[in-house]
């Protein structure tokens, strides 16, 4: 009895008040593992995809388009290339993890320990961003370093990059939690994330569109990720970072709201 009572007191003394800390960065150091261990996969292929999206820009569209915004047409998309790059790792990051978990069943792994809903929410969501956050500077340093761009508000950038991470982490973890299956998660990638990621001014500006599709992309969250993105490292934006700022929090903050009620509530998660 007395071991028994030292150890529930250690943990305490490990949770440092009312967050389990040890386990909350364990989990997100497994995370982060996970997607370094295959580091060919999970960072170099999408800076290729990267890569190769602006070069095949360059060759067909960049000579010829002429400036956008007061800006080159290739330094112009190059901030949303690599925001919409960092929307599909954090996202690739959270699913992937949660539902290879569900259908290989070792899912209880990750639910027995003592974290909270939040705590695991917490755990998750940092892998995603730390992905992100490591796509999102390799692309910056190439693309950007390429045109000779040192970004014009880096404080910004990083803001909205980190805002990037964690919406589309929580929204990863939605899409994990829901699919039970990786034709269903093929599915929520290719219908719901990929259109809206293209459909959000990443290669044009929202300001060139007829008033109903302009009206519409101003409905898009990713929207103001990439613009606030290019506003951060370009200094141009088609809305005001403030207003982008306050649309990727309050979004921010109802996704991971509703992956904490999840998790809270076992949906789709516990047997």
């Amino acid at each position: 009895m007395t071991d028994r009572n030292l150890s529930l007191g250690q943990m305490g003394a490990r949770r440092f008040g009312r967050v389990n800390w040890l386990g909350t960065r364990t989990l997100a150091e497994r995370e982060i593992r996970r997607f370094l261990n295959v580091w060919t996969q999970t960072l170099m292929a999408p800076m290729i995809t990267a890569g190769l999206f602006l070069l095949v820009f360059n060759l067909a569209v960049g000579p010829r388009r002429g400036d956008v915004m007061g800006m080159p047409f290739m330094v112009f998309i190059t901030p949303g290339v690599l925001m919409m790059t960092v929307i599909q790792n954090a996202f690739a990051n959270t699913s992937s993890s949660i539902l290879v978990a569900k259908v290989q069943g070792n899912i209880v792994d990750t639910l027995m320990p003592p974290l909270s809903a939040a705590e695991m929410v917490l755990g998750y969501v940092a892998g995603a961003i730390v992905r992100g956050l490591i796509v999102a500077v390799c692309i910056a340093i190439v693309g950007l370093g390429y045109f000779g761009v040192w970004p014009a508000h880096p404080l910004w950038a990083l803001m909205f990059v980190v805002l990037g991470g964690a919406l589309m982490g929580g929204l990863g973890i939605i899409a994990g939690t829901f699919a039970n299956k990786f034709d269903q998660m093929a599915a929520i990638t290719n219908f719901v994330v990929t259109p809206l990621a293209f459909l959000s001014g990443t290669f044009y500006s929202v300001s060139d569109l007829p008033r109903v599709m302009y009206v519409l992309s101003h409905a898009n969250p990713f929207f103001y990720l990439i613009d606030g993105v290019r506003y951060g490292v370009l200094g141009i934006s088609d809305s005001s970072p403030w207003l982008g700022l306050g649309v990727c929090l309050a979004t921010t903050a109802l996704i991971l709201g509703v992956c904490w009620w999840w998790f809270r509530t076992g949906y789709r998660i516990k047997a």
